[in-house]
C-alpha cells in the first residue's frame, strides 16, 4: 500500500522546464483564482446595485380572525349607508374570518443614490481587477527571483564541489607527508575540517533549495529540482506608479461613497401597486362573499431629519481621508524605493564585472598557494584561506546576478510592466 502511495505521489508531481510554464501554471493556480473570486464578487455587487432599479413583485396570502365583523374592502359612504339601512341584505362584505391572496409591486422611479452607488460599485470592480493584475505580477516576480536564487545556490554548490575536489587532492599529498612524519597530524585535521565545512555548507544549500522549491510550488503547483534557464529580453519601463492603481480606484469609490450617503437625504419617488382577492362568510347570513380590490400610485418621500445619516457621511469622509493618506504614504515609499532600485542596477552590473575579475584572480592565486603549500612555504591556514576566497568570490558573483534579477523584477512590479515581455 505504501509503495502504491509513493508511486501515485511521483506520478502527480509536475516538474517545470521553462519560465512560461510556471507563469501559465500560476494563472490557473489557487493563488490567482482567489483574486479572480474577488473580481467576481465586485461584479456581482455591481449587479446587485443595478437590480434595485427593477420592479419588485411579491405574491401574498393572509388569514385574519376578527372579534367583530370587519370590512373585506373599503366601502364607499353611500353604499355603506345603504348596507346599514338594510342589514338583512344578503352577502354583505363584512366577516369575522377573512382570507386574502394577491400581489404587490414597487419600483423606484427616481432614487438618486442608486445610480451613484452603481458608479461606486464599478470603481470597486476596477480596483479588484487592478489588484488581481498587480498580485499576478508580484507572484511572477517572486517566481523569477526564486529561480534566480536557485541558480545562485546551484552555482555555489558547484563551486563547493570544486573546492572539495581540490581539498581531496591536497589531502592525498598531506596524508603521505603525515605518514612519513614530514608534516604534523594537525595539518590533516585542518584539511578534514575544511572538507566538513563544505558538507555543512552543502547541507545548508539543500535546505535553502527546499524553501525555494516550496515557494514556487505554493504559487504554481509545479516543482523545479534545478534552476531554469532565464533570458532577459527587455528591461523595465518607468512612468506612473501603476502598482498603486488598486488604491487609486478605491479612493475613487470612497469619493462616490460620500456622494451616496449624501444622496440618501434626497427626495425619492417610488411607484407601488397592490391587488387583493378576499373571501369570507358574510356576518349577517354566513353566505360566501368574494371581493377584489387593487390600487396603483406613487410615493414621494422627502427626508427632513436623520441624525444617523449624518454620521454615515462623516464615516465615509474619514474612510476617504484614511485611504488618501495611505496612497500618499505608499507613493512616497515607492518613489524612494524605485529611485534606489534604479540606481542599484548599474552598480550591480559593475559589481558583477568586478567579481568576475576577482574570481579569475583568486583562482590564479589559489594555484600559486597550492604549490607553495606543497613545498612547505605556506601554512595550512593560509592555504585554506585561498580556497575559501575563491568560493567567497564566486558566491558574491552568483548572488549579484540573483540580486540583479530581483531588482529588475521589483521595478517591473512597481511600474506594472508585463514581466512576460521582460523574461523568458
Amino acid at each position: 500500500m505504501k509503495k502504491i502511495f509513493l508511486a501515485l505521489s511521483v506520478t502527480t508531481a509536475i516538474y517545470a522546464q521553462t519560465i512560461p510554464e510556471l507563469f501559465n501554471a500560476l494563472k490557473s493556480h489557487s493563488q490567482t483564482k482567489s483574486d479572480e473570486m474577488a473580481v467576481k464578487k465586485a461584479e456581482v455587487f455591481n449587479e446587485v446595485v443595478y437590480s434595485q432599479l427593477y420592479p419588485k413583485i411579491d405574491l401574498f396570502a393572509t388569514y385574519d380572525n376578527y372579534s367583530s365583523p370587519t370590512s373585506m374592502l373599503p366601502v364607499p359612504p353611500d353604499i355603506l349607508v345603504h348596507l346599514v339601512q338594510n342589514p338583512a341584505k344578503p352577502a354583505q362584505p363584512f366577516s369575522y374570518n377573512i382570507y386574502k391572496a394577491g400581489a404587490k409591486f414597487s419600483m423606484p422611479i427616481y432614487v438618486k443614490s442608486i445610480y451613484t452607488t452603481a458608479k461606486k460599485a464599478k470603481a470597486l470592480q476596477e480596483s479588484a481587477k487592478a489588484k488581481k493584475h498587480i498580485n499576478l505580477l508580484t507572484n511572477e516576480a517572486i517566481i523569477v527571483g526564486a529561480n534566480a536564487n536557485m541558480a545562485y545556490l546551484d552555482a555555489l554548490q558547484k563551486a563547493l564541489n570544486l573546492k572539495e575536489k581540490s581539498l581531496l587532492e591536497t589531502k592525498k599529498t598531506v596524508q603521505i607527508k603525515v605518514d612519513n612524519g614530514r608534516s604534523p597530524a594537525s595539518t590533516l585535521y585542518k584539511i578534514n575540517d575544511g572538507l566538513n565545512q563544505i558538507s555543512i555548507a552543502r547541507n545548508n544549500i539543500d535546505i535553502q533549495k527546499k524553501k525555494i522549491t516550496s515557494t514556487i510550488q505554493s504559487l504554481t503547483g509545479m516543482i523545479i529540482n534545478k534552476p531554469i534557464n532565464m533570458e532577459q529580453i527587455a528591461t523595465y519601463k518607468d512612468g506612473v506608479l501603476a502598482s498603486l492603481q488598486p488604491v487609486r480606484e478605491k479612493i475613487r469609490a470612497d469619493r462616490l461613497g460620500i456622494e451616496v450617503e449624501k444622496e440618501k437625504l434626497y427626495p425619492t419617488l417610488v411607484a407601488r401597486g397592490n391587488y387583493a382577492y378576499s373571501r369570507g362568510l358574510a356576518y349577517n347570513n354566513h353566505d360566501n362573499v368574494n371581493e377584489e380590490y387593487g390600487n396603483i400610485g406613487v410615493v414621494l418621500n422627502i427626508p427632513i431629519f436623520d441624525k444617523s445619516q449624518s454620521s454615515e457621511i462623516k464615516l465615509a469622509k474619514i474612510e476617504l481621508k484614511s485611504n488618501e493618506i495611505k496612497l500618499q504614504k505608499l507613493t512616497d515609499e515607492l518613489n524612494a524605493k524605485a529611485k534606489m532600485l534604479k540606481e542599484s542596477l548599474p552598480l550591480l552590473d559593475n559589481s558583477k564585472r568586478l567579481y568576475e575579475k576577482s574570481v579569475k584572480d583568486k583562482k590564479e592565486l589559489l594555484k600559486i598557494a597550492k604549490v607553495n603549500f606543497n613545498v612547505g612555504r605556506l601554512s595550512t591556514e593560509e592555504y585554506l584561506r585561498y580556497e575559501d576566497d575563491v568560493v567567497s568570490a564566486e558566491a558574491n558573483l552568483y548572488k549579484t546576478e540573483a540580486s540583479k534579477w530581483e531588482t529588475l523584477m521589483q521595478l517591473a512590479v512597481i511600474y506594472a510592466n508585463n514581466i512576460e515581455e521582460i523574461v523568458k
